[in-house]
């Protein structure tokens, strides 16, 4: 789960990491309103949404007065904000982050993430803030240094002094620093992270150490702890389906292809894709609906697969060991009749109660191809699709 810049440094500030006076606003007015009371000369006035490069994309403007403050917030709230993670299609901005200004003296790059590689957290920092960090890994590697936390000790102050040292920090900035990188290590441990990142940290012409921009995401499998993270779910900034198939339990995700696939588990779901592309066609969602649905569940997941007007056939793949074949079929028969299918529907069923489920489908009177295995089904579906088009 992904959260917005100023909700972010709520939760760092909670974790002692120091940021400036900022305020939320939905309208101009708000805006101008939040400049006046927490005073200076100069407001940064920045888009919220979830995606990074916000500044390309002319979400990010610089105030210098409460006109130009209530000008950028007219032009940024309600544009199409399109950035290189938001696609062409962009996202609308609905709020924007209104903050004080600060004098920068050097910018940096410091994050918390999960290593898969070395199955630890890993603290990330780089001596080029400000810039997309993909770009700094390919241009110039030699710039991330990195060190891996021991899990049993967490991030010790020594790793925090290298880090800093390493990025060119020196002076009493270092002390400041490590404190922050610590602070940081500690928030994405404690709120169950995948990513806490800030971009840039800055240190100011007063020696001052300073959380420009963050951002946090979160393990969506640990959320059902994290009543407070949850608080902060921005439904707006989310795929319609994907908010639909959370209230279901489903784990889902919109693709741009054709063929929707309902499967259970995630490697068969993956291995459900590859083998589509592989015939020449494209995916239209990954849709796993786990090891234990009922035949509700596998309803509500046809039914979000039919619901997406890209989508020319269908493909369901099952291999049912604790998710019993039967039940598979119920479902798809369930939902095939309340919806009306006017698709290619290609079945394959594998597992306990395989015969059963395919008993019922065949008894169906519905428009169900079946198939004998994967390869078989993928070419079915892939043929029945083009043979349509």
């Amino acid at each position: 789960m992904n959260i917005h810049e100023y909700q972010a440094k709520e939760v760092l500030r909670s974790f002692n990491i120091d940021t400036l006076k900022g305020a939320v606003a939905n309208t101009p007015d708000e805006a101008v309103a939040a400049a006046k009371e927490m005073g200076g000369s100069i407001w940064v006035v920045k888009a919220q949404i979830h995606a990074g490069g916000r500044g390309k994309g002319g979400g990010v403007k610089l105030a210098k007065t409460l006109d130009e403050v209530k000008e950028h917030a007219t032009n940024i709230i309600g544009m199409q904000l399109i950035t290189h993670q938001t696609g062409p299609e962009g996202k609308q901005v609905n709020k924007i982050f209104v903050e004080q200004g600060c004098d920068i003296e050097k910018e940096y790059y410091v994050a918390a993430l999960v290593d898969r590689a070395t199955d630890r957290v890993v603290m990330m920092a780089s001596s080029e803030g400000g810039m997309d960090i993909e770009e700094v890994a390919d241009k110039t590697p030699e710039l991330i240094h990195k060190v891996v936390v021991d899990p049993t000790s967490g991030l010790m102050p020594f790793q925090a002094r290298q880090l800093a040292f390493a990025i060119g920090m020196n002076g009493k900035v270092v002390n400041k620093a490590v404190k922050q990188f610590i602070a940081l290590y500690n928030a994405f441990v404690a709120k169950d992270c995948s990513i806490a990142e800030i971009n840039p940290l800055v240190e100011t012409k007063q020696g001052d150490v300073i959380t420009l921009d963050a951002k946090m995401n979160f393990d969506s499998n640990a959320l059902y702890r994290r009543p407070d993270i949850m608080e902060y779910r921005d439904l707006t900034e989310e795929d319609p389906a994907e908010v639909e198939a959370s209230k279901h339990d489903l784990a889902f995700i919109k693709l741009d292809g054709n063929i929707g696939c309902l499967v259970n588990g995630a490697g068969l779901a993956m291995a459900t894709m590859d083998i589509i592309k592989l015939y020449g066609s494209e995916p239209a969602n990954f849709l796993d609906v786990g090891g234990g649905a009922n035949k509700e569940k596998v309803t509500s997941a046809f039914k979000l697969i039919l619901k997406d007007p890209n989508v020319k056939g269908v493909l369901v793949n099952i291999f049912g060991g604790i998710m019993k074949c039967d039940v598979i079929a119920e479902g798809v028969i369930a939902a095939t009749k309340d919806l009306g299918l006017d698709v290619p529907l290609v079945v394959r069923l594998a597992g306990t109660n395989v015969e059963l489920g395919k008993k019922l489908l065949a008894e169906s009177g519905l428009n169900i191809i079946p198939a004998d295995d994967l390869n078989d089904a993928a070419k079915k579906i892939v043929d029945a699709v083009k043979g349509g088009a």
